[in-house]
């Protein structure tokens, strides 16, 4: 009899399997939809309530930078910025167009101003133009409904009221760069924030930075803000009180106008920096506005040099202001005294060579100050050839030279000072006396820089106190630093030279002012060797002059002031540096030693 029915034992088999399946399958998604509900619950809210809320940084105002008599040298101006939000973007390339027509910027430089901040979130905004003007501002309201990918902000900008004046010590600001961005140590910065690159603005960034606010806005589904929720007014920046007299940095700056130079200016008593000069220079509000890289290529390529710092970052042989170095060396070592001659007849063979002083005729018999004070180079030849190349070196070093000052400034350099282990290990080679001949007069490898010089004549003028040089305004004139291991009347000595140098008719006579008592030292570094001067006269070719150099004090005891004055190619540093130092002096005595002597102050 045939079956009448047909065997279902494997499709029910079958249809349990699938039946369990499902089941797991549906407790797998009944336990996805418990763990968003309960233990995701406030990750997707607050990602629901991103998509009508919208979270923006307000940024803060920089701290003012003022001199010491509270004029703002740094100060901020509100400027318009239109940002790009990239997560609201919905046809790239055709937003690219058209914010490039509305304004006005090239299509490849937008594209490539949003490439380079990829790394950010897409809700961050993206600044593509800032310093708009009101007539731009008013275009971009107006068709603010065509582009709800973009909004304009008002932000406070940095201005810089003086143009280039102390523009080295101010220094500038650019936007964080990719590398700050990424390693975001000491703050979150955000892209296109501006930042401190050079100067002080890069020294204090962190104390000028206010704290930024907050904005959260209501958007719709397309990103346009529909009204304000809540919003956290920014702090702004602390205010930086420099030492620097405008009065006298203005003055400095106009002395260097046209040369390329230096003039550093500061109390010895505490090492406050009245005015800190270099020349060229550059105007800091160009690096304001988000430049191109062809602009900043034209900056740099400047045959002047104008970001340079030659204050601190320029680096030059002494000249004769080191025979101030000579000396103390020679009075401390005992290779001379105060009284010890040599004649000078204007040449001198030392080691089978020929060496000249820069006065011909020659100066004569002269004892240590008027060697000084006529900058005799044959009185130095021989002190260079009684004492050996380390021994200046040690005292050089204890003097501050080959090393940085501490001044709150980055980038400073530290020059060179030779020695016989410093010539082994850079040269490979053993040094010769005949070396240790130049550097007697400031030349050879000895390099230093204005910054250092001026130190060096605080210490002289301390009578062997040394002194830390800084921008920031001392409470009080409290006297402080260490003391070098030279006696007190060493430097009396040396002082004394320097005294006549200015004041009986010496080399640094062109810094004189009557009653100030100013003591000094003249230099010239030369750039070329005399024979080769000699060769360029004889075809009629141009000869460069060399470095002119002027540093000194003023009054003789219990010093005010220090002035240092470097001029490249200037010529000798009586004609060239002293007299700029002259107009220095008369200005801060005009200034403050008039008025500090009047009845009742």
């Amino acid at each position: 009899m045939a079956r009448i029915y047909e065997d279902l034992s494997r499709i029910i088999r079958r249809s349990k399997i699938t039946f369990y399946l499902l089941a797991v399958l549906m407790l797998f998604i009944l336990a996805y939809y418990w763990k968003i509900q309960v233990f995701d619950y406030e990750k997707y809210w607050k990602m629901a309530e991103a998509n009508r809320l919208r979270e923006l940084d307000i940024p803060a105002p920089r701290g003012l930078i003022l001199d010491r008599q509270k004029v703002i040298l740094a100060d901020n101006s509100p400027s318009f910025k239109v940002s790009l939000i990239r997560e609201n973007v919905r046809d790239y390339q055709k937003t690219i167009a058209g914010l490039s027509s509305l304004l006005g910027l090239n299509q490849e430089e937008l594209k490539n101003r949003i490439e380079r901040y990829r790394i950010l979130p897409a809700f961050e905004p993206i600044i593509i133009k800032d310093n708009l003007k009101l007539s731009e501002v008013a275009v971009i309201e107006a068709r603010k409904e065509e582009f709800p990918e973009i909004r304009v902000d008002v932000e406070p900008k940095r201005f810089y009221p003086f143009g280039l004046t102390a523009a080295h010590l101010l220094g500038y600001l650019q936007e964080v760069s990719l590398e700050e961005l990424k390693a975001n140590q000491n703050r979150t910065w955000h892209g296109g924030e501006m930042v401190g690159k050079a100067g002080l603005e890069r020294q204090y960034n962190d104390l000028l930075t206010g704290q930024d606010g907050k904005l959260v806005e209501m958007v719709d589904s397309l990103g346009r803000s529909k009204g304000e929720v809540k919003k956290i007014e920014p702090s702004k920046g602390n205010d930086l009180i420099l030492s620097i007299d405008f009065d006298l940095q203005k003055k400095a700056e106009e002395l260097l106008q046209g040369k390329e130079g230096a003039i550093v200016v500061l109390d010895p008593r505490t090492g406050e920096c009245l005015a800190l000069a270099s020349s060229p220079a550059y105007d800091p509000n160009r690096f304001i506005t988000r430049f191109s890289s062809d602009e900043w290529l034209s900056i740099i390529s400047d045959p002047g040099k104008p970001l340079e710092n030659r204050v601190i970052r320029g680096l030059y042989s002494p000249g004769s202001i080191f025979k101030i170095v000579m000396a103390l060396t020679a009075l401390s070592t005992g290779v001379i005294t105060e009284n010890s001659t040599f004649f000078c007849s204007g040449s001198l063979e030392i080691y089978g060579k020929q060496f000249f002083c820069w006065f011909k005729p020659g100066h004569g018999n002269l004892n240590l100050p008027e060697a000084i004070k006529n900058s005799c180079n044959i009185y130095f030849y021989q002190l260079g050839r009684r004492i050996n190349i380390d021994t200046i070196a040690n005292y050089a070093r204890i003097l501050g030279l080959g090393q940085k000052t501490g001044i709150d400034l980055p980038g400073e350099k530290e020059g060179t000072v030779p020695s016989s282990s410093w010539k082994k290990r850079v040269m490979g080679e053993a040094w010769y006396p005949g070396e240790t001949i130049s550097v007697a007069i400031g030349q050879g490898p000895l390099l230093v820089t204005p910054l250092q010089i001026a130190t060096l004549t605080a210490c002289v003028a301390n009578r062997g106190r040394k002194i830390v040089p800084t921008l920031i305004k001392k409470e009080s004139h409290e006297e402080n630093g260490d003391r070098v291991d030279i006696p007190t009347e060493v430097f009396e000595k040396v002082i004394e030279g320097m005294w006549r140098s200015v004041n009986d008719g010496g080399t640094g006579h062109e810094a004189y002012q009557p009653g100030f008592d100013i003591c000094g030292k003249t230099g010239s570094t030369q750039v070329i060797s005399r024979e080769t001067a000699e060769k360029l006269a004889q075809k009629g070719g141009e000869i460069k002059k060399p470095h002119s150099w002027f540093s000194g004090f003023a009054p003789r005891y219990h010093p005010q002031i220090v002035v240092t004055v470097l001029v490249e190619y200037g010529g000798m540093g009586g004609q060239a540096a002293a007299p700029l130092a002259g107009e220095i002096f008369k200005l801060y005595r005009e200034k403050y030693v008039r008025q500090t002597n009047l009845p009742g102050n």
